[in-house]
């Protein structure tokens, strides 16, 4: 279907505490590089988010901290809100579900379900605290989570295993209040039925929706084949949206009723137009969340719009798994979290360099791990090492052998290299935005980092530096050497002008700076003029260089590892050592069975030299290589080009089990298998011999 304009949403974070890089890295980075990408294609889209101010974490951070829910609100959202704005999170409104249009908003919308008696009243007994004096919401029962055995889990969710409970499914369960054992006593509440809707949700999600990620697809399935049940959508509470019936008095609207709609009444703050983006069919919706918001945006938000009419369904809902913190999941009650204002203050205009290393590893597929080595090595080897190298040398040369402008190309003279790095550019767009659109960020960064070490690779054969010292005359070697020299740099300053453009929905602060440099506006950015290659003006003069990205030395490092593990009482941290102390201890549950020699003697390993590479096409992660092994060569596809790229991969020695059974693999038949490694933070590394040796050479 064609879409006229886009509304994408990111999960409303709870203003009970700052914000970490679990969060940026699970929702807010991948809507915000979508949400450029479609700004620079000139689409309509809005970008819409708001804390969400009405969720117990609220009442119970307050009475950790002896004050009220609304100062505990007030205070967060500040900090969340300037946490974002730093780090260039471009929402278009970043509301709050505490403001007067909201309550209005979320309340209309629980009266016209009740009008039109979709809501269940039932009168059930639920857990009280005699000692507190008050009804218990699910957040403030805690208990043993039948699931994976959680001594704290909450009557909502297991934040340790990430299973959706209900208060009755704990085991000795206790009020989060005054850890007194509940009781259950009688109350009335209004309940959803969502049963009504799941042959409606079957056939919307199960047949219509395929196209999801798996990982949303799966759950919504799991949900639906296990059968939905009425769920109740208000609660016992002074503190919330109150429930608009004159029997309801001291019942609040459920958190998970109130916050999506929160979505609306931020776009109804944001524009008087805010029905064409939610209730015209043209319109794409897209949610931002983390996994465990999967059902709600999914399941229990839809068939609320449903229930009510006229508002548009989510075309999609890219949910990311979780980012664990040094092999250890990110736990806000322990400390164990990086948070984003601390970050910031630590690493001043280093913004740039988080977004990255979140998206590079994101967990799109699976949970990740952030560990303080992996940013380190990041920021160095591909930030500073490749893109930036590539930049400043850019501008350093264009300055000196140049004078500082652009040079003429001349086309007349262009050889295979040239031509090779003209249509790399051209690629490459195409490949960002194909990747984009199918929510693929890691691998479409990964193409904007590869464009930059092609053309550390296109300046290095070139050499212009080399060339340069034949232009002491004006006989005809100096002018065939200078019109050599012209065209590298010309190219390179196109692909940089390109690196601008494709770069910007991930490195936003950087491609202004380069834009400063290049001395031109914004408009330049727009997507149209990515793979062009007349960019940047013949004869312009270009500002000198700045540098984009410094080195980050190891005693920051170690100050960061220092200052997570501070949080942690001894007694934690030495939990935490048998997992920190070497590779024997890494993989300790993935013990494969006992083999004897004879079953490893069957193996045949060989030492092979790779003599050609190149990506499989429509295959993201296959490298098809042609491998000299000493009396023969093989044709192997191997599952590494995420972590290698075809021309670096050209003279490695790698380790191939040579007897392994032929199989097609994209339709190319691979005669083999290379021996990698996966390290902790789920980088393959290839196995090779110390030193080289000649190509079949056995190994034993």
């Amino acid at each position: 279907m064609d879409y006229n304009r886009i509304l994408v949403t990111a999960a409303l974070p709870y203003a009970n505490g700052p914000v970490h890089i679990g969060h940026m890295a699970g929702v807010y980075v991948p809507a915000d590089i979508y949400v450029r990408y479609q700004r620079q294609q000139k689409r309509d889209v809005q970008f819409v988010c708001g804390s969400d101010e009405h969720g117990v974490p609220i009442t119970i951070r307050a009475m950790k901290e002896g004050v009220t829910p609304q100062q505990i609100v007030d205070k967060y959202h500040a900090i969340i809100k300037e946490s974002f704005e730093q780090m260039g999170i471009s929402f278009d409104i970043y509301s709050r579900t505490s403001n007067k249009l909201h309550h209005e908003t979320a309340a209309g919308f629980f009266k016209k379900l009740y009008d039109d008696g979709l809501f269940e009243e039932k009168e059930t007994e639920q857990y009280y605290d005699e000692k507190a004096k008050t009804f218990l919401a699910d957040r403030y029962i805690v208990g043993t989570c039948p699931v994976c055995a959680n001594a704290n889990a909450y009557g909502d969710q297991c934040e340790k295993c990430g299973s959706t409970l209900s208060p009755e499914q704990l085991i000795n369960p206790r009020s989060a209040l005054s850890d007194a054992v509940p009781v259950k006593k009688k109350t009335k509440h209004w309940y959803f039925p969502l049963q009504n809707y799941e042959a409606w949700l079957k056939e919307w999600i199960i047949d219509g929706h395929k196209d999801w990620k798996n990982n949303v697809y799966g759950q919504c399935k799991s949900w639906l084949d296990s059968g939905l049940q009425s769920r109740a959508m208000t609660r016992d509470s002074n503190w919330g949206i109150k429930v608009p019936l004159p029997e309801a008095e001291g019942k609040v609207l459920y958190v998970w009723f109130d916050a999506p709609i929160g979505y609306i009444s931020a776009t109804k703050e944001l524009t008087g137009k805010w029905a064409d983006y939610w209730c015209k069919e043209d319109t794409k919706l897209v949610h931002f969340i983390g996994k465990d918001n999967i059902v709600f945006h999914c399941i229990i938000f839809p068939a609320m719009l449903r229930a009510h009419g006229n508002f548009v369904l989510p075309d999609n809902v890219p949910a990311n798994e979780f980012l664990n913190i040094e092999g250890d999941k990110v736990s806000t009650s322990r400390n164990w979290a990086v948070w984003v204002d601390q970050y910031l203050k630590d690493f001043p205009g280093s913004e740039d360099v988080l977004r990255y290393v979140l998206c590079a590893n994101a967990p799109e597929t699976k949970d990740n791990d952030f560990t303080w080595k992996d940013f380190q090595d990041r920021n160095n080897n591909e930030l500073a090492s490749i893109f930036g190298n590539f930049v400043n040398r850019t501008w350093v040369l264009m300055h000196k052998l140049c004078g500082g402008k652009v040079p003429r190309l001349h086309e007349d003279i262009l050889d295979d290299d040239d031509k090779w790095i003209i249509d790399e550019i051209k690629k490459s767009k195409v490949n960002i935005e194909n990747l984009i659109e199918e929510y693929k960020f890691r691998d479409s960064l990964y193409e904007v980092i590869d464009l930059s070490r092609k053309g550390n690779q296109y300046m290095q054969k070139k050499e212009p530096w080399i060339k340069a010292k034949k232009m002491t005359d004006d006989g005809p070697g100096s002018k065939a050497a200078q019109k050599e020299v012209d065209n590298c740099l010309h190219l390179c300053l196109q692909l940089t002008a390109n690196l601008a453009i494709l770069a910007n929905p991930f490195l936003p602060h950087t491609a202004k700076k380069m834009l400063h440099m290049m001395k031109v506006v914004d408009k330049m950015l727009d997507w149209e003029n990515a793979g062009k290659i007349k960019l940047l003006s013949v004869g312009y003069s270009l500002r000198a260089p700045e540098l984009l990205f410094k080195k980050i030395e190891d005693d920051e490092i170690r100050t960061q590892i220092e200052k997570l593990k501070s949080g942690l009482t001894k007694k934690e941290e030495a939990k935490m050592e048998p997992a920190k102390t070497g590779a024997e201890n890494q993989h300790s549950d993935t013990n494969k069975p006992e083999i004897v020699y004879d079953d490893f003697a069957k193996l045949d390993l060989r030492v092979g030299t790779v003599i050609t590479c190149k990506k499989v096409e429509k295959a993201d992660k296959l490298l098809k290589l042609t491998i000299d092994l000493g009396a023969e060569t093989r044709t192997i596809v191997s599952g590494i080009a995420l972590h290698y790229n075809s021309s670096e991969m050209i003279g490695k020695q790698v380790v191939v089990v040579v007897n392994l059974a032929p199989r097609k693999m994209k339709g190319i038949e691979s005669q083999g298998m290379i021996l990698t490694a996966e390290d902790k933070d789920g980088k393959l590394r290839l196995l090779k011999p110390e030193e080289a040796v000649i190509p079949g050479s056995s190994v034993s």
